[in-house]
């Protein structure tokens, strides 16, 4: 067996990887595994193509226990838990493992006794603006690179000790070698002496290594404080100038107020308001004015990825984001004379609490015995089944992460831009993980508003377009530069202990300033244990997020669980490719907690896979991540799981169409708890629902010509739940969209057409249905 092609390790933590034989069971023996040393943990791996999907064991260095049994074996295990009988091919690289486990070891336990020591300290804020939040963001910098810099004199100290250790055994070895005769055990001497001049010379190399990262690090940093130290005795020479200055001007109001003329008093004033606007803009300036390179060169580590002022230039450089509109942005935000901060309206606090589920028990049977002698298509399903929100308000949810379509306008790459595209993709299947409560179906003309102009930047519009089969319009519109409509319909099908749910419709994103137009369909949602057990809910399915513009394309895939396998569950894993077809970014994580993205640096054919397959093995740079699922608010589990957004969805607001979701009786009667009420009142709403349709069908059937022929259909029933098998269609036209073909894509959809802000401004709703 050949040696790792991976470097001598280095005590810095560096990532090392080789191949081991390691003990599986008395029948197998050893077996040949990719082990990859990182951060601390040591995993291993069938193949290096598994790399990328599949981790079949992971041991922490932090609590393990490092034993060498003879020239080639060692084990490691951390307590009774895990242990490894492993396996090398040679001395020397056993040897070479040996010692990369050692550093890895020290620095881990060092990394978490320093994780204890600082858990009670809280995390510094980013700053908004102005030089407070600079002089806050720089001692942050210094002090993380002071906390580099002493990792750094820690590794050495250990590399210290460790040549220390091997250089006392390798004078050991060398003084039994001189008291010993020729013939005798002299070989077995000179194989002891070589062996630990092999770990001595290993050992020194880590040393080397070692200081001279500590070298460049501090001289890299050294420069950069020069120059920092420069810069802040400047600005101090011009502040105590400035100071002077306000000093002199205000004396000069003093006597101006004391009996002087009007005309000084008001030209003290303008040149008090024009120096002081001058020493803002360069303070301001300043602070823009930070190295760029130094932040590209700050560990990636998340927890150096904070986003405040000091490192918008690096995140700039590294995501792609525009500089120039940030920096825009950021000097709104804080300029005075904006017109956002003459505002004097504060911003709507929204709600964050409701009342409590009520605890009642759902009889199956008394429901069956209720549909005895009925046509399906009239059996109501009780609010039993449902949550207090409706599909409209479930589809409004899908802007939960609205942030990630934020800094996708704001990326220059498209490649990157798409990475943010796709992380919103996956975010909005976040929220459904507990959420096995059925929404309400929207009553034909139903409508639902979501304005976060004022919080946010943007307001989206939700419309039942069309009842047979159930389908529903989407709309919304930000202040940053992006559009997203939808039109979702669904369909589903009952295969006995689970329910799946296709959605039927495609998603559209336009970017303003890039002019790309990304489109995706959504994946198929399970719903498990319908008959008996506890309800859960899975994601399966494959997405394709193409940018119609460039050609680039992200194809995601939303793995099923499976009880046998050893992947993490919910998994989703993807790769972003250029209209060639070339792989740039990696994409991985989980619908319900988070998604990173790793750029591609080269990628090659790896081994054959467990179905013979070849699987493609990515070289990548270090993970950065994409979004993270918000945690769930106080008491989530007993209001329904819902996120903060989702308790503000129903709250009251003034000034909605009367067909907004916000005003359906039965939906806030469910919401109080008065769950009897609720459901007779649902089933009046149904039964209105009905009449108005049997008149249009009627109305159309006259305007035809042709016979009148009975045709129900109920808001909410087994057979509507599935628009696949539905025979009828609405004669029925949208009041806020219109049908129409993309452009773009050839697709068919109902695009928002205006006019509903609009009336909403004029408090003019006479156009709207009495549905409710």
């Amino acid at each position: 067996m050949s040696e790792p092609k991976a470097p001598t390790p280095t005590p810095a933590g560096d990532t090392y990887k080789g191949w081991l034989f390691k003990w599986t069971n008395y029948i197998k023996g050893y077996q040949r595994r990719w082990f990859v040393l990182s951060n601390g943990l040591l995993s291993y791996y069938r193949t290096q193509a598994e790399m990328g999907h599949t981790c079949r064991g992971t041991i922490n260095l932090a609590t393990a226990n490092i034993a060498v049994e003879d020239s080639c074996n060692f084990v490691i295990s951390n307590g009774g838990a895990q242990t490894y009988h492993l396996k090398a091919s040679s001395e020397v690289e056993r040897q070479r493992w040996i010692t990369a486990l050692e550093l890895a070891k020290a620095k881990a336990v060092r990394n978490q006794a320093e994780s204890d020591d600082s858990g009670d300290e809280c995390p510094t804020s980013p700053p908004t603006s102005g030089q407070g939040g600079g002089a806050r963001n720089s001692n942050s910098e210094v002090q993380s690179t002071l906390r580099t810099l002493g990792s750094k004199v820690e590794d050495l100290s250990t590399c210290n000790d460790l040549i220390a250790k091997h250089g006392s055994a390798l004078q050991r070895s060398l003084s039994e070698l001189e008291g010993v005769r020729l013939g005798g055990d002299t070989d077995g001497k000179i194989r002891q002496v070589t062996e630990r001049a092999t770990l001595f010379r290993i050992t020194s190399n880590a040393m080397i290594n070692a200081c001279r990262d500590f070298l460049a690090l501090a001289q890299a940093h050294s420069k950069r404080w020069q120059k920092a130290l420069h810069s802040e005795r400047d600005q101090r020479i011009r502040l105590e100038e400035t100071l002077e200055q306000l000093a002199k001007q205000h004396n000069h109001l003093e006597r101006a107020f004391r009996g002087a003329t009007v005309l000084p008093l008001s030209q003290s004033l303008g040149s008090a308001k024009g120096d002081a606007s001058d020493e803002d803009d360069e303070n301001e300036f300043f602070d823009a004015m930070e190295d760029p390179a130094g932040f590209i060169t700050v560990p990636a580590d998340p927890k150096y990825h904070r986003r405040s002022g000091s490192n918008i230039s690096g995140l700039s450089a590294e995501t792609g984001i525009d500089d120039q509109s940030l920096c825009d942005e950021q000097s709104l935000g804080s300029n005075p004379e904006s017109p956002q901060s003459l505002e004097v309206e504060p911003v709507r606090k929204r709600r964050t609490k409701i009342p409590d589920k009520p605890n009642y028990s759902l009889n199956l049977w008394s429901i069956m015995k209720n549909c005895i002698g009925k046509e399906l298509s009239k059996i109501p399903m009780p609010v039993n089944f449902n949550e207090p929100i409706s599909m409209l308000q479930r589809l409004s949810e899908d802007l939960e992460y609205y942030e990630l379509l934020d800094k996708a306008a704001k990326c220059q790459s498209s490649l990157e831009q798409l990475c943010y595209v796709a992380a919103f993709t996956v975010s909005s299947y976040s929220t459904t993980v507990h959420r096995t409560g059925k929404p309400f179906n929207p009553l034909l003309g139903e409508t639902y508003e979501l304005d976060r102009l004022r919080e946010s930047g943007y307001r989206s519009l939700c419309e039942q377009v069309s009842h047979h089969p159930p389908a529903a319009a989407h709309h919304a519109i930000s202040e940053r530069g992006w559009t997203l409509r939808q039109e979702i319909s669904l369909a589903s099908k009952f295969r006995g202990k689970y329910l799946s749910i296709m959605p039927l419709g495609s998603i559209q994103c336009v970017f303003e300033k890039s002019n790309n137009h990304y489109s995706w369909k959504k994946v198929t949602t399970t719903v498990h244990n319908i008959i008996v057990g506890k309800l859960w809910i899975d994601q399966s399915g494959e997405i394709d997020v193409v940018n119609h513009r460039t050609g680039d394309c992200c194809h995601l895939k939303f793995a099923p669980y499976s009880y046998f396998s050893r992947d993490v569950a919910r998994k989703v894993t993807g790769v972003v490719t250029d209209k060639e077809g070339k792989a740039h970014y990696v994409l991985s994580g989980t619908w319900d907690e988070k998604m990173e993205f790793s750029r591609v640096m080269q990628s090659n054919k790896g081994e054959n896979g467990t179905e013979g397959k070849q699987k493609t093995v990515y070289q990548t740079l270090k993970a950065k991540e994409l979004w993270k699922k918000n945690p769930l608010p106080e008491g989530a589990e007993t209001m329904y799981y819902f996120s903060s957004l989702a308790l503000t969805l129903n709250e009251s607001e003034e000034g909605v169409a009367p067909t907004d979701s916000r005003r359906r009786p039965d939906q806030q009667l469910m919401e109080a708890g008065r769950w009897d009420e609720a459901n007779a009142e649902k089933q009046r709403l149904e039964e209105k629902q009905r009449s108005v349709r049997r008149e249009r069908e009627r109305e159309a059937q006259r305007a035809a010509n042709l016979p009148e022929e009975g045709a129900e259909g109920v808001e909410e029933s087994f057979i509507t739940d599935s628009p696949l098998k539905s025979v009828h269609q609405d004669n029925y036209e949208a009041m806020w969209f219109e049908r129409t073909e993309d452009v773009i894509t050839g697709e068919s959809m109902h695009v928002y057409k205006g006019g509903y802000w609009e009336a909403k401004d004029h408090g003019n709703w006479d156009m709207c249905p009495d549905i409710y």
